[in-house]
Order: C-alpha cells, then sequence, then structure tokens
C-alpha cells in the first residue's frame, strides 16, 4: 500500500530545529509511526511537535490532541500525586506506610517505609500468584493484597521495580489521607486546575483521540531463563500484561496508577512542569522547594533486581547517573519513562520539562533508540552537559 510520507505539524524555536529534523527522520523512515515531542521552558512552549499517524493503516493524522496510553510514564503522575500529599502535610516520606494504611503492617512490612515505595525498594514490586490481569482492576482488593503478602526481599537494601503495583500501592495512600481515589486525586488536584489534558485510565468520551498501540517485537522465551523464585519472574508474570490489552474496555475502565494513564505530551509536561518550575505552575502552588529537594535523596543505586539495569532512584523518580540512561546529563534533573519509550524528564537548572509520547513500541526495557535520540537532541539544543 502506498502511503503519503508523515509530515510535521506543530512549532518550534529555532534552536531546536534539530529535534524537529530528529523527527521527519523517524517518521519518513517508519521507524516511528505517530508521536508527539513537546518542551516547555519556564512556561513557555518551545517545541510543540506531532506527525504520523494514529492508526497501522495511515489513514488518521496524528494530531496534537490524540492521547496514548503511556504505559509507566503514568509512575511520574502519580508520584507528583504523593508529593503534593507531602507538601499538605498528609503524608511523611520517612513514616511506615502502616502509619496511614495498617494492614500494610502484616508479614514483616512494619519497617516498610513511604519513601521505600516511591523509590521501588518496599520489597513489594508486585503480587503472590496467582494473579490474573482482571483482578488488579479492581483496585482495592488488589491493595488489600499486597497489605497481607510478604516483601520478597529485604526491604530498603535494594530497588526492584514495581511495575504493575505502583499505583496500587501509592492509591491506597492516596485514598488513607484524603478519601479520594487517585485517579479522583489526578483529576481534580492536579490535571484540572492545570488544564492539562491527562487522566489515568480513559474515560469512554476520550477513546475516540486514543491511538493504536503497535507492539514491540517481543521474544516469547525471554522470561524463560528466570529463576521462577526471583523478583524480576513473578513481578513480570503476576499478572503478565501484554501490549493489546490496553485496548481493551477493561484496561480503560481500570484505575492502575502504574500504567495506565493516557495523556498528550503537551498534557504531561504541563504537569510536570510543577517540578521543573519550582513547584509554581501560573500561580498556582502545588510543592516548595523543600518538598522538590526530596525527589534528589537518592534511595537506590545499583542494578534494580526487576529491571536488570543499574539504577538509580530518588524519591519518585529516577536520577541519572548510570550507563542505563547515559543520555539524560546529571545535575538536577530526574525522569521516568514507559514501555515502549515515551518519557518526561524534568531539567530543574533550566527550568525545562520534556516529554514524547508515541504508538509504535520500540524494544527494550527501558526507552527505546528514538527517546535517547530525543532527549539528547533537546539536551544538546540548551547545552547541558
Amino acid at each position: 500500500m502506498e502511503h503519503t510520507l508523515a509530515t510535521v505539524s506543530g512549532t518550534c524555536d529555532a534552536r531546536f530545529e534539530t529535534v524537529r529534523s530528529a523527527l521527519e527522520e523517524r517518521l519518513e523512515s517508519g521507524e516511528e509511526l505517530g508521536a508527539s515531542l513537546y518542551v516547555d521552558i519556564d512556561g513557555e512552549a518551545v517545541v510543540d511537535l506531532w506527525g504520523g499517524y494514529r492508526d497501522v493503516s495511515h489513514s488518521e493524522p496524528w494530531t496534537r490532541d490524540t492521547l496514548t496510553n503511556v504505559w509507566s510514564t503514568t509512575k511520574a503522575v502519580t508520584s507528583l500525586a504523593a508529593l503534593v500529599l507531602v507538601e499538605r502535610g498528609l503524608l511523611d516520606v520517612h513514616a511506615p506506610v502502616s502509619a496511614y494504611w495498617p494492614e500494610f503492617g502484616a508479614n514483616g512490612k512494619e519497617s516498610v517505609l513511604v519513601r521505600h515505595v516511591l523509590s521501588h525498594t518496599s520489597g513489594v514490586s508486585g503480587w503472590e500468584k496467582p494473579c490474573r490481569l482482571q483482578d488488579i482492576y479492581r483496585s482495592r482488593e488488589a491493595a488489600a493484597r499486597l497489605a497481607e503478602q510478604a516483601p520478597w526481599w529485604e526491604p530498603g537494601t535494594a530497588s526492584g521495580y514495581h511495575g504493575l503495583n505502583y499505583g496500587h500501592l501509592v492509591g491506597e495512600l492516596v485514598r488513607r489521607t484524603t478519601g479520594h481515589s487517585l485517579r479522583s486525586f489526578v483529576a481534580t488536584e492536579l490535571a484540572g486546575p492545570l488544564g492539562a489534558d491527562f487522566q489515568i485510565g480513559a474515560q469512554p468520551a476520550v477513546w475516540n483521540r486514543i491511538a493504536d498501540l503497535v507492539p514491540p517485537p517481543v521474544d516469547p522465551h525471554a522470561l524463560d531463563s528466570l529463576d521462577p523464585e526471583s523478583p524480576m519472574y513473578k513481578t513480570l508474570t503476576s499478572p503478565l500484561a501484554g501490549p493489546d490489552v490496553v485496548s481493551t474496555e477493561g484496561w480503560r475502565r481500570a484505575e492502575i496508577g502504574a500504567a495506565n494513564g493516557h495523556g498528550t505530551a503537551a498534557g504531561i509536561a504541563r504537569l510536570l512542569s510543577v517540578v521543573s518550575r519550582g513547584g509554581t505552575v501560573d500561580g498556582q502552588r502545588l510543592l516548595s522547594p523543600e518538598t522538590i529537594e526530596l525527589i534528589f535523596e537518592e534511595q537506590a543505586c545499583g542494578v534494580d533486581l526487576v529491571i536488570g539495569l543499574p539504577m538509580r532512584w530518588g524519591i519518585g523518580f529516577a536520577l541519572p547517573g548510570t550507563e542505563t540512561f547515559p543520555y539524560v546529563p546529571q545535575g538536577r534533573r530526574c525522569f521516568w519513562g514507559g514501555w515502549g519509550g515515551s518519557v518526561v524528564c524534568m531539567d530543574l537548572e533550566r527550568r525545562m520539562t520534556l516529554s514524547y509520547t508515541m504508538n509504535k513500541m520500540g524494544a527494550g526495557v527501558v526507552g527505546s533508540d528514538r527517546t535517547e535520540a530525543y532527549v539528547a537532541a533537546v539536551f544538546d539544543a540548551v547545552g547541558a552537559v
């Protein structure tokens, strides 16, 4: 089938032309199907680009308001919600989780602190088997199961990525301290006031804006060599969530604060610019510099027990400084991304926030070659080293 070349729409400052070129090249080569890139510097949109197609048949152009399921980039918004609770005095990162959620102290977890959950070091990185995908759609029941479990390693001693359950853990803390679900809190306290196009799950009213997701190449035997008792195997298989799940009604209606956020690049950048801009966006103060500083308190640095790569975790976000993310320069920067390549990165030195969303998933555990190309191009453009 013959297709017209994907064109890039939107605007960018002259110094970011290399970013536009990087997007154009990957759309034209077919490496990218549809994508958006957004860079905010202190409230100014210096890059607001989009292009390609929402669907595999190349019949529906990608537009500025095209939504995608951004997988674990959702965790950045969930972390922001937790920090807002800290700011309001409702949550203390150094307090035990059981101080807010007494049931969580069962089975050897009385020493698990809030900061352990926010830095993937709690020892509770997934559900004990058997656990089906449908089981985690019932948020409170799934959270109660986590509260009953014993940790899979000594809490606080290492990180093990909380792949699908991060939002259940943080979400229960949100509920216990505010009475609201995580989805409701994000909608009414973050996305709504900031006018950000992002939601956890996806309301039926926006389903017509959601792009088709193209799965990455998958090795069907990738898990075969893993120890079934390892945190990596247990986290990745209980439950096992394939890329095709995102188009189902059950997934879209669920509240999975680790993985089913739907947003635009502009919407995600708008939310996380709260961190980059010192806690205040357009006169709305959500965080203080003191609360933001918590992000940079290193909680773990070493090979992550679930990701299997060197990771450096602060409170709520990954920090630069490992060979896993050489394209994020060291300094006052924090970030996280989603399966397939989406990412949000905050540069506090420049009050800069960059976000990338796409629908053709790249291979790899964290990020993709495209993620690296775009992020590196942005930092090159602003002279960050």
